[in-house]
């Protein structure tokens, strides 16, 4: 064979590689960047699913929320009613509390987090709300407010109920909103294992139910779950460096499937994709040329993060350009619209950044502005 030909057709395998889906054996799928919301993969993101433990992500936002607030303290202990006790028995993933222990707040996290007990998570909601009811209503209205649209909680454990509802889109976004807004407690989804010092036995060791945990590529978090109409379901986060991948499928036929098709899933958005920053709030400046000020230039900012993801085959068609009607005219207040930063692909805008003066700019005096007309006038732009 020719050996230009050859080597052109092994470009073009390798780049057919890159760009091929993956083939995960799950029922609906997404994969989204964390930084910027950018989907990297999705089979019907939208079906309706029972999220099974998955539930207890927004369990523990309840918790750890009230925690942010000062409402609620890890020292704080609950009474384990008969009704959470119920839950430790055979048969149901358990932190094994008894009737009447008095247990801490930060004990049931991890009961919920690590073990995935379901007593811990109706100790935990009668705690906060009196009721387990009370409490899944305060979970639906939390999942309202952080855009979770298709979600109805029932329940705080997820434990069969036909209406605690979510989908993988949702749950994707709870992932997200759980890492962003608290990253302290969020640290408890990593830790690969619980020991529960129960009433009137030995201690209790339990380990992480995330598979992905010991497998020390990156994975972080957050929650597996199972039911037997739903088989098994995993919501994951692996970070590389400053960069964040989360991925959550439902639907995968076996418990190995559920570890192997999400560490490929993961793989393959890192594989195939970039995230770069493009600008940080109140911190990316840009230069631009002033007229008549008091300074020759002025700084601009961006009052947004702003993150790109693409695939790698798309990179080398990434521009970023900025626009303004310069030089600008002095005076110039704070905060005033003063360019723009226009990101382009192939051509195409996708994105359009407002930027503003990081900083007053008045104009200089009439006699230094006449004579810098009059100069510019005689001399030109020079």
């Amino acid at each position: 064979m020719n050996k230009i030909v050859l080597i052109v057709l092994i470009y073009l395998s390798f780049i057919f590689k890159a760009v091929a889906n993956p083939n995960i054996n799950a029922r609906t799928i997404i994969l989204m960047d964390y930084h910027s919301n950018e989907v990297l993969f999705e089979v019907d993101p939208d079906a309706e699913i029972y999220p099974a433990s998955m539930t207890k992500i927004m369990t523990s936002i309840i918790a750890f929320d009230l925690l942010k607030k000062g409402q609620l303290s890890l020292d704080d202990k609950f009474v384990v009613s008969e009704n959470a006790w119920r839950l430790s028995q055979s048969g149901y993933s358990s932190m094994f509390i008894m009737v009447n222990d008095q247990v801490s707040v930060e004990d049931l996290l991890r009961g919920i987090i690590v073990a995935s007990g379901n007593d811990a998570c109706v100790a935990l909601a009668e705690g906060i709300a009196g009721s387990e009811e009370n409490f899944a209503e305060m979970m639906t209205e939390k999942a309202y407010e952080i855009g979770m649209t298709n979600t109805n909680f029932t329940n705080s454990s997820g434990i069969n109920d036909p209406n605690n509802l979510s989908t993988v889109r949702d749950i994707a976004v709870m992932s997200k909103y759980l890492i962003e807004n608290y990253p302290i407690y969020y640290e408890i989804f990593k830790e690969k294992n619980f020991t529960w010092d129960r009433t009137g036995g030995d201690p209790i060791k339990q380990g992480n139910r995330n598979p992905l945990l010991y497998k020390n590529v990156g994975v972080d978090g957050v929650k597996t779950g199972y039911l037997a109409v739903e088989k098994y379901s995993l919501a994951s986060s692996m970070k590389k460096k400053d960069r964040r991948i989360i991925a959550v499928a439902s639907g995968f036929p076996t418990k190995n499937l559920r570890s192997s098709e999400s560490l490929k899933l993961l793989n393959w958005g890192f594989r195939n994709s970039n995230t770069f920053e493009v600008t940080k709030k109140n911190e990316t400046f840009f230069e631009l040329e002033t007229w008549l000020g008091r300074k020759n230039k002025i700084r601009a900012i961006s009052k947004d993060d702003y993150y790109l993801t693409l695939n790698k085959k798309d990179i080398r068609n990434l521009k970023i350009s900025l626009k303004y009607d310069g030089p600008i005219i002095a005076p110039v207040q704070k905060d005033q619209r003063v360019a723009e930063l226009v990101i382009y692909n192939k051509n195409k805008i996708l994105k359009t950044l407002p930027l503003f003066a990081a900083e007053d700019l008045k104009k200089v005096n009439f006699f230094k502005s006449l004579f810098t007309s009059l100069n510019f006038l005689i001399w030109g732009d020079a």
